[in-house]
């Protein structure tokens, strides 16, 4: 009987890890997105200051480019992560 009580408490700690290694694993995925979002769009706001222009296509751009590039890696890191 004891050892059926240490047994499941060892699989709810092991579970509640799992839940915890899982929770920390996909919300450092979210920072990773907004890191590269921030520096990508940093990139296209410095070259719209260098070039001095009216209205910040390059900071558009390159914020666009890095949702998509963020979104690439977030699905390549799920696709892994499943296998």
């Amino acid at each position: 009987m004891a050892d059926e009580k240490s047994n499941s408490t060892d699989e709810n700690q092991s579970s509640g890890k799992k839940a915890l290694n899982s929770y920390a694993y996909y919300t450092s995925m979210g920072f990773q997105m907004i890191a590269v979002i921030g520096v990508f769009a940093f990139i296209g706001y410095k070259i719209d200051e260098g070039q001095a222009s009216k209205t910040p296509l390059f900071t558009a751009f390159f914020s666009l480019a890095g949702v998509f590039i963020s979104l690439y890696l977030v699905i390549r890191s799920v696709k892994k992560n499943k296998s």
